[in-house]
Parts: C-alpha cells; sequence; structure tokens
C-alpha cells in the first residue's frame, strides 16, 4: 500500500456559525502532487493553514507521515521586506530552516524559480509574479518533505507560470506537494491525485484518471458544414439529448443523457436533418467539465 504523507480525519473548522471545513477525510500519498480545487469559499486556504499549524482546528485529527519541520507552505500572496535582495531572501529562509545546507542551494532554488539574473536586486522592485516566484523559491530552498502551495500560478504571466509548473513536476516522487488552484489545466498537467472541495466538503478523492474516466455526462463534437441551425433544432427535438452548443462556426458540442442513446440514434439524427458531417467524435472527459458536475 501507499504510505500516506498526509491526512485527516474528521477535520472541521468554525467560524463563529459559518463552517469552513465540515469533516474533511484528506489522504495525501507520500511522493504525490495532490490537486486541491474547489470553488471561492470551497475552505482550500483555511485548510492549508490548518495542515501547516497557522490555524487551529474546531474539531477533528489529522497526522502528518514526516517531521513538522519537513513542511513548508507557500501563502497566495508571499511578501517581504522590500529591501532585501532576492538572494538575500532565499538564503535567509534556508538559514532559518535548514542552517547546516550549502550556500549553493541558494542559487539553485532562484534558478529554479526563473530568478537567476534578478537574485541582486531589491524585491521592492520586484513585480506580483516575481514575488511569486521568490516564495517559491524561499520555500524550496529548506528540502521539505511536504510542500504545501496555496495558488501558486495564480498571479504569474505564460512564462512563469510554465516555470513554477516545470518545477512542481520535477518536484514529483521526491517530494509530497499538496497544491490548492482555481487554474484546472494546471491540475490536468502536473497532479496525480486530485481533492475536490465545495462549501467545506470533500466531494471527490482519488487518481485524476479515476475522477475523469466515467464521470462527465457523454458528449459528443458535431462538426459539420453551415448553416447549423437546422441541425440544431433537429438535435434539440431528440428526447435522449440534453444539451446543444455552439462550440464554434463550424461544430456543435451535442450531450446525451447515455452513451448508449446516443450512439443508437446520433448518426440517424444527423441524416435525417440534411447535415453535411465533416467530423464526428465523442469527446473526452476532461477536469472542468467534470469539476462543474461536481459543483454546481
Amino acid at each position: 500500500m501507499t504510505a500516506v504523507a498526509v491526512s485527516t480525519s474528521g477535520l472541521r473548522k468554525r467560524y463563529g456559525p459559518q463552517a469552513a471545513l465540515d469533516g474533511v477525510d484528506l489522504e495525501v500519498p507520500e511522493g504525490s502532487v495532490y490537486g486541491l480545487v474547489g470553488p471561492n469559499g470551497a475552505g482550500k486556504t483555511t485548510l492549508l493553514a490548518i495542515l501547516a499549524g497557522l490555524r487551529r482546528p474546531s474539531g477533528g485529527s489529522m497526522r502528518l507521515g514526516s517531521d513538522r519541520r519537513r513542511l513548508a507552505m507557500l501563502p497566495d500572496t508571499p511578501s517581504f521586506d522590500p529591501w532585501l535582495t532576492g538572494r538575500e531572501v532565499v538564503d535567509l529562509a534556508r538559514a532559518l530552516v535548514a542552517p547546516a545546507a550549502p550556500a549553493a542551494r541558494v542559487d539553485r532554488a532562484l534558478a529554479d524559480a526563473g530568478l537567476t539574473e534578478a537574485a541582486a536586486r531589491r524585491v521592492g522592485g520586484y513585480s506580483r509574479g516575481m514575488l511569486q516566484r521568490l516564495g517559491l523559491a524561499a520555500t524550496v530552498v529548506g528540502d521539505p518533505e511536504v510542500l504545501l502551495l496555496d495558488e501558486p500560478c495564480s498571479a504569474l504571466d505564460p512564462a512563469g507560470r510554465r516555470e513554477v509548473l516545470d518545477l512542481v513536476a520535477r518536484l514529483s516522487g521526491q517530494v509530497t506537494v499538496l497544491l490548492s488552484t482555481h487554474i484546472l489545466a494546471d491540475v490536468e498537467e502536473v497532479c496525480d491525485t486530485v481533492g475536490v472541495l465545495r462549501a467545506g466538503r470533500l466531494l471527490y478523492q482519488g487518481p485524476l484518471d479515476e475522477l475523469l474516466v466515467g464521470r462527465a455526462a457523454p458528449a459528443w463534437t458535431v462538426r459539420c458544414r453551415p448553416p447549423l441551425e437546422p441541425v440544431e433544432a433537429a438535435l434539440t427535438r431528440q428526447p435522449w439529448v440534453t444539451t446543444v452548443e455552439r462550440a464554434g462556426a463550424e461544430e456543435l458540442l451535442v450531450g446525451a443523457a447515455s452513451r448508449e442513446a446516443a450512439e443508437a440514434g446520433l448518426v440517424g439524427a444527423l441524416a435525417e436533418a440534411g447535415a453535411q458531417v465533416v467530423r464526428l467524435e465523442p469527446r473526452a472527459a476532461d477536469l472542468e467539465r467534470v469539476f462543474l458536475e461536481l459543483t454546481r
């Protein structure tokens, strides 16, 4: 069985009458990259803060598979003394959490975060995205065993986001990473395990592949020559069709009540509508579709 790096049992957190977490049973496999996704206010930041020891739970329990001193957290809006240089910030983090580590680790962390050229600049002149990457460098310089990342790519441009995702991907298997994010494409790219949180409750937890397979309602992409209006109207009249959406000038996305009904009736319905079909294929489930189905 896979070892568990972080787990909680019935974890609860209340702020007065409001329940931020309501009985969360989290299980993060050791060495995994676990993506925690959910709408704003779902309780993601609260959960990470409790795991990091920054907030106390109202009930339940938690367990770490490693020494708490080997756990590090990057908040969603890291801030630093503006008169320090980037190298000084990361070196200070090294001195605090891993004083025996060689100074070369500072340069490696800065390079991994894409900040080598800016390392000698004072951080008061850093952009929001650069501060985010600096926070990541300061978080990993101590060589943690468990890494908690709260929205690590939220303020980054495409190049910065790419650097952070590449770094997280390289950590897979070496460090246990638990990241919260609202960017579902990032979860699909770097995470092997996912948890879907809504209103303080964990709706799903497990391998990403298992979440995607068979969860989203079946749908087909239909590409045909215009006009699309008669085809759209004919498909809408079919009792097994749940949705018909425009996906482009010559493309429709057709949702079905069941795969069997669509496979039996879709081709005939298109022929009856006189559609000049260019392409017809089932649409693979993606995290965004599954997420919307789970959380709405």
